[in-house]
This record gives structure tokens, C-alpha cells and sequence, in this order.
């Protein structure tokens, strides 16, 4: 293994050359100078992942209240979830298109639930696979145990893999990832034919903490009458998705609380959105939204009422 600064260099290297060197340069600044902030920065002002010493009491809470071990046990209970897409602006030939959705692995602290993960990918038949960001545990420092944990399950999966980073994950992980067959999507859109027609598939950089995002600059490509999917690792931009045309996003980062009260009642998504948009599927003016609650675990690997999942989303065509 190539020592940190050397993988990085490496890394900057191959970025300049995909991106450009002003815009990686300017992510890149942006991640030195904020990556491990606790408060201000990005959309909340408040960051727990940050917070190390918070992590420890919470441990230490729930190691009291007798909750730590199951919630350990149903960090690694992985479901697979479907959900239906309807929508009038579908192409004929995309009817029934599957897309796999996985979302906040935190492979380096959800080890039990990348195995379930691996498993459960196996055996599924889908179109496409999408990857909505935080692949990493950690928020700043290395990224090469996140890599090592990460090929596996790009090994597991078949099929076109597209991803989009999120606020745990450093740029620097991208020609790392593109290396697996993940065609990353930084602000980009790719069309995706079948039988002669074509729906667009777009993807954002960071907009929670690092918000570097750049919906108008993702969707230039797409022509605003053909159907658009848009890959954001938070729903936190819903409005400025539906009003930039996306009949659909596809988003995780709240982990649907994690750690929740009976009922699903999360306790905080660590989002500004409304709570109704913090899990499963909704819906915002035309646009469809899915916020996965993610295959991993954050701050800590546990969950509590909110099992982890990974989903496939069919495409279906609106009747009359």
C-alpha cells in the first residue's frame, strides 16, 4: 500500500487530468480546511460525525442502558427493499428498468453489513446500479481502508455501477473508485439508451457540508422534456432538483435517524428537511424522491428501529 501522501498526490494527480486543475485544486482546498470541523460549514452547523468525544458518551449511553449489543446485531440485518417509480414522461422502453440503490456504506465501520450486502447483490437482476456517496466512516485522514472496503462490493455487483460522493467522502477516493467500474458523477450526466430511446442519469458533488454541488451545471446536457433521475448523496436540495426538471432523485446521508425511536420515530436526521423526506419514498410538486437509510452505520455501528436496507426501484410508466 502506497503511503498517505503518495496515494493522495496520486490521486490530486489523476483528478487534475478528469477535472481540471482549478476545480480540483479548489475541492481539494475545500476539504483541507473543513473536512474535520464540528461546527459551522455546510448546511448544518452543528457536525456529531466530527465530534469524537460525543461519539464515546454515546457509546457509553447505550453500553448503560443495555442497547449496545442489539443494536449491533441489527446494524448487520440488511433488507432489501423495493419501491415503484411511476411517471408519464417514462420512455416505452424503459418500462420496468430496475435500478439498484446503495447508499452510506461506511465500510470501515459496517464490516457484518457489507457482507450481508455482498450477499444479498448476488443473486438480484437489475439494470443499473447507483451509488449515493459516504462510502467512508471517517471524514478526513486516509481513505485506503475505505477503498479496500469498497471493492469487494464493486466486485459483487453487475452491470453499469454510477456513484456520487458524499460529505464523508474525500475527492481524492474518485480514480480509486472509477478503478472498480464506478463511473463517478461529480456536477456530470450520462445518458443511458435501450431500445432506441434514452433517459438521463445525473449525479452532484457534496451538498451538505462540503457544498460543492452544481445542479444547473449537471442537468446542462439533459433536454427538459426527457426523464432525468438525479443522484445526490442529500434530499436537502429537493426544491432545486424538482424546479430543475428531475422527475426523480435518488438520495441517502440521514440514515432515516439510525437510532430511532419505536415506530421509526427518528430522533434527528442530521438534515433541514422535512421529516416525511427523511426516509422511503415521497414526493415534491412532480418529482419522486427516495431517501435511503443506508446499508452502513455512522458515528457508531449500531441502529436502533431503523433497519439498514438496500433497494431496487422500478420504472413504470404512468395509465391512464
Amino acid at each position: 500500500m502506497q503511503p498517505l501522501d503518495a496515494a493522495s498526490d496520486e490521486a490530486a494527480r489523476r483528478l487534475e487530468q478528469r477535472l481540471g486543475k482549478i476545480h480540483t485544486r479548489q475541492r481539494i482546498g475545500i476539504e483541507e480546511a473543513h473536512e474535520a470541523q464540528v461546527f459551522g460549514q455546510g448546511l448544518n452547523f452543528f457536525h456529531i460525525e466530527n465530534w469524537y468525544s460525543v461519539h464515546a458518551m454515546m457509546r457509553l449511553a447505550l453500553r448503560l442502558a443495555g442497547l449496545y449489543g442489539r443494536g449491533q446485531r441489527n446494524a448487520a440485518k440488511v433488507e432489501l427493499r423495493r419501491n415503484a417509480i411511476v411517471s408519464e414522461r417514462l420512455p416505452p422502453a424503459f418500462e420496468g428498468f430496475t435500478v439498484l440503490h446503495l447508499s452510506d456504506l461506511h465500510v470501515e465501520m459496517s464490516g457484518p453489513a457489507m457482507a450481508r450486502v455482498a450477499e444479498l447483490v448476488a443473486d438480484l437482476e437489475y439494470d443499473i446500479c447507483v451509488m449515493t456517496g459516504d462510502f467512508r466512516a471517517g471524514t478526513c485522514g486516509s481513505f485506503a481502508a475505505a477503498l479496500e472496503g469498497v471493492a469487494p462490493i464493486c466486485a459483487a455487483l453487475k452491470g453499469p455501477v454510477y456513484g456520487v460522493l458524499g460529505n464523508h467522502d474525500t475527492i481524492k477516493m474518485t480514480p480509486g473508485l472509477e478503478d472498480m467500474g464506478v463511473v463517478m458523477l461529480l456536477n456530470e450526466s450520462v445518458r443511458i439508451d435501450r431500445g432506441g430511446q434514452s433517459i438521463h442519469l445525473a449525479g452532484i458533488d457534496d451538498a451538505h457540508f462540503f457544498r460543492v454541488d452544481n445542479i444547473e451545471k449537471a442537468a446542462a446536457d439533459i433536454p427538459f422534456d426527457e426523464f432525468s433521475i438525479l443522484l445526490s448523496h442529500t434530499p436537502e436540495i429537493y426544491r432545486q432538483a424538482a424546479h430543475a426538471g428531475f422527475n426523480m432523485i435518488l438520495s441517502g446521508h440521514t440514515h432515516g435517524g439510525q437510532i430511532c425511536l419505536p415506530g421509526a420515530i427518528p430522533i434527528t436526521l442530521d438534515s433541514t428537511l422535512p421529516r416525511a423526506f427523511g426516509a422511503g419514498a415521497w414526493k415534491y410538486l412532480e418529482m419522486a424522491g427516495y431517501t435511503s437509510v443506508g446499508a452502513g452505520s455512522s458515528v457508531l455501528p449500531v441502529r436502533l428501529n431503523c433497519p439498514p436496507e438496500i433497494t431496487l426501484h422500478r420504472l413504470q410508466r404512468a395509465t391512464d
